[in-house]
């Protein structure tokens, strides 16, 4: 069912606003096939290779055998609420004076503290314990002090909710404390001698999807929190559980390392008859999710596996005794994250910041973690796609203020020349240089994973909401190009795909988004699309129209 019950009725050439310009001309019309320009063309034109298992094995080329043509007619657009950009500058590199500024300040940087930041995210099933851990988390690192400790623990007494005492540190509004579930991604910080973290505690229930979403998008690394406890980790792992979700997402979304921990090991319906910790329901446990992260396009070493208990902080910061677990003598968490190889952050490249959030506080400040690039105070910068140039006034880095930050940060940035009402959630802020693309429509390879029963077609003329980065908008599937045959390898001209096809398809978003191809900044190429409350597709961006790089008319 469409979001938008008035697209049936839209004018395409009628004029549309973009918050802080003047009213924008009729809209131009669809650029033909000429006018896409493809992503700098490599083995990035697997289809979503890393997505699920079956596309390891396959490369969507240009030169496969292709079929004659039987797609269907175009659909009818959305309705457009923002002018199409089409003035984008063309991509350049930065000035060599611009990398030589860049370079003192990370120099300096480096200089101040070597420790590269990593936002890790917690994942999983609704009571698997993801609030629990990230709340041992923090009062092992000193976030948290005994004082508050105990009055989190007088408070879960008086609801009768004894053990939820821990989850009260990241869970802090009282919904979610009465109810005991994660409504939005709790944020907290700690750090180690190897690195400094920022959990994302990501709500685990069906209805909090889209919150989980603009968790794990931020994030480096996965933790994935399993219940132990007698049917809760089947309750997550059977269709339908957040379990699977979860975990197709996070890779979907760029996490690209999981660390599965198993927890509530030390529950009574698991411990062994002697009061031990179950190596029986641990190994069942790994059994399980080993092949199934597999599916998700995991490789086995981008997954770790280890046992622990998030409520008492076994195996957390330190490894555990015999006397707690006897089966188990690897590493802890804090020792599993401290080693996780991260993928490297271009501090040269030009600047780029989806905005998560704003707000009014001296002047308007926007928050978001930086992709790529350097950002000090006192940078001249631009808020797209409604192209207002901006000025850095001041910079905070976790709770600290800053002069300078570098790319992987979560960043509050202050910003002078522009309102707080003329940014939403999902625009970006790039540099002068090299701005980020900006258009309505986008050619990806997609996997459609599981259509709705009464929607089991995915045809031109198919509505769903398209998460990519920190955006979220309604959006038209307009042509298939082709579907892949996993069997030939030939690419065939089709009017439809369903669930478990490798497509390459156009979309049409209902505005104006910021976006990348995958090959060129990937946190801005990877999208999924979800249908009445369902992920049904992921997908990367392979083509931009030129308009997008200010190339068309």
């Amino acid at each position: 069912m469409s979001l938008n019950p008035n697209s049936a009725a839209f004018n395409p050439n009628a004029a549309s606003f973009v918050p802080g310009q003047p009213a924008a001309p009729a809209a131009a019309p669809e650029q033909p096939a000429e006018s896409w320009e493809d992503a700098r063309p490599s083995e990035a034109s697997a289809a979503v290779d890393d997505a699920a298992s079956k596309m390891e094995a396959v490369k969507l080329e240009d030169s496969a055998k292709k079929a004659p043509d039987a797609s269907g007619s175009a659909a009818p657009k959305p309705k457009q609420t923002q002018a199409e950009v089409t003035e984008v500058d063309v991509p350049t590199e930065l000035s060599e004076d611009d990398k030589k500024r860049i370079q003192t300040a990370l120099d300096q940087l480096n200089a101040e503290d070597p420790r590269e930041h990593v936002n890790v995210v917690f994942i999983g099933h609704v009571d698997a314990g993801k609030s629990t851990l990230g709340g041992r988390i923090l009062f092992l690192t000193g976030g948290v002090d005994d004082r508050t400790i105990e009055k989190y623990e007088k408070e879960a007494k008086e609801k009768n909710r004894d053990s939820w005492y821990m989850a009260y540190i990241m869970d802090t509004n009282e919904e979610e404390r009465a109810k005991g579930k994660t409504v939005e991604v709790g944020r907290a910080h700690f750090a180690t001698d190897k690195r400094r973290y920022t959990v994302l505690d990501a709500p685990g229930h069906k209805n909090y999807v889209p919150n989980m979403i603009s968790g794990a998008a931020q994030a480096d690394v996965g933790v994935m929190v399993i219940s132990a406890r007698k049917g809760e980790f089947e309750a997550g792992f059977d269709r339908g559980g957040q379990t699977r979700e979860h975990a197709q997402l996070a890779k979907t979304l760029g996490v690209q390392k999981l660390i599965c921990v198993v927890n509530k090991l030390d529950e009574p319906s698991v411990l062994t008859p002697d009061g031990k910790w179950s190596k029986e329901r641990y190994d069942q446990i790994v059994a399980k999710m080993g092949p199934f992260l597999r599916s998700c396009g995991y490789k086995p070493s981008e997954v770790v596996f280890l046992p622990l208990a998030g409520l008492h902080g076994h195996n957390v910061a330190k490894r555990m005794s015999k006397d707690v677990c006897d089966f188990y003598d690897g590493p802890c968490l804090f020792e599993v994250l401290d080693a996780v190889e991260m993928p490297p952050r271009d501090p040269l490249a030009g600047f780029r910041m989806p905005i998560m959030d704003k707000f009014k506080d001296l002047g308007c400040v926007v928050m978001g973690k930086s992709e790529q690039g350097i950002i000090q105070v006192g940078d001249n910068l631009m808020v797209m796609p409604n192209k207002v140039r901006v000025k850095v006034s001041a910079l905070w880095r976790d709770e600290d203020e800053v002069q300078a930050a570098r790319p992987g940060e979560n960043l509050r940035i202050r910003l002078q020349g522009i309102d707080d009402e003329d940014i939403q959630p999902g625009f970006v802020l790039t540099c002068m240089q090299d701005r980020v693309p900006c258009t309505n429509q986008f050619e990806a390879q997609l996997v459609i994973l599981d259509l709705l029963e009464h929607k089991s077609l995915f045809t031109p003329g198919y509505k769903a909401v398209c998460h990519i980065h920190s955006a979220c908008e309604d959006c038209e599937v307009t042509k298939i190009v082709y579907q892949l045959d996993m069997k030939t390898k030939e690419q065939k001209k089709v009017k439809f795909a369903k669930s478990g096809s490798i497509i390459k398809a156009r979309l049409l978003l209902e505005k104006i988004t910021c976006l990348e191809t995958f090959e060129r900044v990937p946190q801005l190429g990877r999208f999924t699309l979800r249908d009445e409350g369902r992920t049904i597709a992921i997908g990367k961006v392979t083509k931009l129209p030129k308009t997008a790089y200010g190339k068309g008319k």
